[in-house]
């Protein structure tokens, strides 16, 4: 067993707020994109970077100063944003053999944020370095045992960025994330572009309990910590209701079949799969706590349960605009 993250010890967490707002984002994809898009409507700075120049030209034409950024090839020192940057959200994955790729520009990140500036920083991590737990109710002080080796990866960098804040003085945080959904990412868009399902996918759907979370949901715990001051801690953000995939699926095609019902042309459900999965479901992983999300960060969640999510995701669809496109 890999023992948990000793928390550091600290004061008690008192309000504050910050004296100016530039948020950095290192890795704008799904989540860091939404988070910038709220933040920018408030008036925030944001900065971030991507992938791609067109990627590129999309989050400038938000109002984002981006940067195509590759942390195994690229310098900081083109990131001259980072320098001013108050607030930091890291949402860029590890990856196989290597691990987080920023820390391969270590010296040059502790030397960036040592300026002064930076008051929070964020890492979003994912309940997978919980690993197997036979079902049980996991908090943040449970010990980790990751088995993947993504989920290992994942754990090595929320060390990595623990060990990176301890010389500053800062706000930090390390938010372990369930399966992360929302608008244009959910099971109602893989029913509507008839998309047949992974290997691992099917596989996923065999398990008894699946932590997840809305993408609002997310924001509203990155806004709950920015009110917040402690050395460093963890939160997992996770929704009340850990359901298995093949039940939010199942409730997912009925959405779709009462108010679109020519929208389904494929059948994606056990039949379609091979699997029987009375036969193959296992005594789950776990169960991931959320107590210390609420009470700590006092986040009242937007979507409690998968239900309210895919419904809210549903009633923005509009059929000549919003529909997924089967095409992609």
């Amino acid at each position: 067993m890999i023992p948990g993250i000793a928390p550091k010890t600290a004061a008690a967490p008192v309000a504050w707020a910050p004296q100016s707002r530039h948020m950095f984002v290192f890795g704008a994809g799904f989540v860091g994109r939404y988070v910038s898009e709220r933040l920018l409507a408030q008036g925030w700075q944001v900065s971030g970077t991507c992938t791609s120049v067109t990627k590129k030209k999309e989050l400038e034409m938000l109002g984002m100063n981006a940067f195509v950024f590759d942390a195994t090839q690229s310098s900081l020192e083109n990131v001259h944003s980072l320098r001013q940057a108050t607030h930091l959200l890291i949402s860029i994955p590890p990856i196989p053999g290597i691990g987080d790729p920023l820390f391969k520009l270590d010296e040059d990140l502790r030397r960036m944020l040592s300026h002064g500036n930076l008051e929070w920083l964020c890492y979003l991590s994912s309940t997978s370095v919980y690993g197997d737990c036979g079902g049980v109710l996991v908090d943040e002080d449970h010990t980790v045992n990751p088995k993947s080796e993504s989920a290992k990866l994942r754990y090595n960098a929320e060390k990595g960025w623990l060990n990176l804040i301890d010389d500053l003085n800062l706000s930090a945080f390390i938010f372990r994330l369930g399966g992360i959904y929302g608008p244009g990412r959910s099971a109602l868009d893989t029913l509507a572009k008839s998309k047949s399902l992974s290997k691992r996918e099917k596989l996923r759907e065999s398990k008894q309990y699946t932590a997840r979370i809305h993408v609002a949901d997310i924001y509203k715990a990155v806004l709950a910590s920015m009110s917040i001051r402690c050395a460093r801690k963890m939160f997992n953000v996770v929704d009340d209701d850990p359901a298995p995939r093949a039940e939010v699926f199942a409730f997912a095609r009925s959405l779709i079949q009462r108010r679109y019902p020519d929208l389904i042309t494929e059948t994606i459900d056990a039949k379609s799969t091979g699997l029987d999965y009375q036969e193959i479901i296992v005594p789950a992983e776990k169960r991931v706590s959320n107590a210390r999300m609420k009470q700590e960060l006092d986040v009242n969640l937007l979507h409690p349960t998968y239900r309210s999510g895919l419904q809210s995701i549903l009633d923005a669809w509009q059929i000549q605009s919003q529909l997924p496109n089967r095409s992609q």
